[in-house]
């Protein structure tokens, strides 16, 4: 009887779960007085109003258009919408308890900076719960696309053991796999055959003894931090001992054949490969400016005291040893820029990216960080955008569900003052933001900040 009675009230619960999610999607808008940059193409369309229902953009109307009745009207004050932004690496924090106060946190410092879609790249069951808890609404946040457990040199102890390790997380409802370092040709091999028998992407880290070329080959579909690419140039593989090249062999930047670079550009576009950059990790963990510098930035105060000096102390490692001297540091940091300009212009789609919360990159602020690097190496605004929002929903084979201001797609966008392609600091100023169907305000935004700000207050 026991046994029944709580079978009746964990099936109620979910059905009430289910019930509160419908409510809260249920919320008519009618959005007048707003100019919209849609990304089905570079144009702004002026002087709009947009119906939202159910959690889809149900029509985009012209501006005299009256509001449906029942709908919640805000005005847009003659702002800009577009379809948001991405971040395509984080490590999203984890959990082993019920208590996601810290990830929720994480989740706010996001929203506030206009990010609606995450791809979490450092893998843990607790992520597999957060996209629950949001699909329910019990907890705000983006659209979670979360990846498995790391599969590398140590985790994966042979063949058999990776084509398990793909079977397993797969089935566990992971979106996405992540490779790093320490893989042989038989491992990898044995991953990247099941991942595509299972239907399951994956990308990553490029291990040294697997190469770019056969990452490629066999199917990466995101080389995280443009990794491989310099190794991939250097024919005297003994100068890739790590102790010798330094980390991401950015030491050895210089002994390059730049020539190969077009045909590494157009293997990687053949085979269908995308690039998530992250530079704003490298430039601030890998960079040549003091980590006493980093340490005083503003948005540090949103994270834990704890966690930034420890990133402190990653970086002053690395400091002590010599290896981020300016005259080591800067060619490597030229190089990226400019190999990612080649990829784009050979055209290899980017993916939005910064590695966040990592060193120095605080969630949502280094999207921003992120987007003025991209600008510095030669990215043009509109393509920059397109990295966050239109190429996210085309990684993930979800065109027709969000990217873009477009009737019949989830209403997922974030307001802001000025025209994006005009005045890219602008993303930094949101105004509201359009989140599957529900709209948050500026104020509840702010507050949120603020409230993660006296939690992290310095004692």
């Amino acid at each position: 009887m026991n046994k029944i009675k709580a079978i009746s009230i964990k099936l109620l619960f979910g059905l009430l779960l289910l019930l509160g999610n419908q409510q809260l999607m249920a919320q008519d808008y009618f959005i007048k007085n707003i100019h919209i940059l849609s990304m089905e193409g570079d144009a702004v369309t002026k002087n709009k109003a947009i119906y939202i229902s159910n959690g889809e953009i149900k029509a985009i109307l012209e501006a005299e258009a009256s509001s449906p009745e029942g709908a919640q009207e805000i005005d847009g004050k003659g702002y800009y919408i577009f379809p948001g932004l991405a971040e395509m690496h984080s490590h999203i924090p984890t959990t082993n308890t019920d208590d996601f106060s810290y990830i929720e946190d994480t989740m706010w410092l996001y929203l506030a900076n206009g990010i609606l879609n995450v791809r979490g790249m450092i893998g843990h069951a607790s992520h597999l719960e957060l996209k629950k808890k949001i699909a329910t609404g019990q907890i705000t946040g983006p659209r979670i696309f979360a990846a498995g457990p790391s599969l590398n040199g140590d985790t994966v102890e042979n063949p058999e053991s990776g084509a398990q390790m793909v079977k397993d997380q797969k089935s566990a409802g992971y979106d996405h796999l992540k490779l790093h370092p320490g893989l042989d040709m038989p491992r990898f091999l044995a991953i990247s055959q099941t991942a595509k028998e299972v239907d399951i992407k994956f990308g990553g880290h490029v291990s040294l003894d697997v190469g770019l070329q056969n990452s490629l080959e066999h199917g990466y579909r995101s080389v995280e931090h443009m990794d491989g690419y310099i190794e991939a140039l250097i024919d005297d593989r003994e100068r890739l001992d790590p102790q010798v090249a330094g980390p991401f062999s950015m030491l050895l930047v210089n002994e390059g054949d730049k020539n190969r670079i077009s045909e590494l550009v157009a293997l990687t576009k053949e085979k269908g490969a995308w690039i998530a950059p992250t530079l704003t990790l490298f430039e601030r963990f890998f960079g040549y400016i003091p980590a006493d510098e980093f340490r005083l930035e503003p948005e540090m105060k949103y994270m834990p005291g704890l966690q930034v000096q420890q990133w402190v102390n990653q970086k002053k490692m690395l400091e002590s040893q010599g290896i981020l001297k300016e005259e080591n540091v800067k060619p490597y940091l030229e190089f990226r820029e400019k190999m990612l300009l080649a990829l784009h212009e050979g055209g290899v789609p980017l993916i939005m990216s910064s590695d966040s919360p990592q060193v120095f990159n605080v969630p949502g602020f280094s999207i921003h960080n992120e987007i003025k690097s991209m600008q510095a190496a030669g990215i043009s605004p509109y393509e920059i955008l397109k990295s966050g929002n239109v190429n996210v929903a085309k990684y993930f084979e979800m065109e027709d569900s969000f990217g873009k201001i477009k009737e019949g797609m989830s209403a997922d966008f974030v307001m802001v003052p000025n025209n994006p392609l005009e005045d890219m600091d602008t993303l930094r100023e949101v105004e509201g933001l359009m989140l599957r169907g529900n709209w948050i305000t500026k104020n509840t935004l702010q507050n949120e900040l603020k409230r993660i700000e006296e939690k992290n207050l310095r004692k």
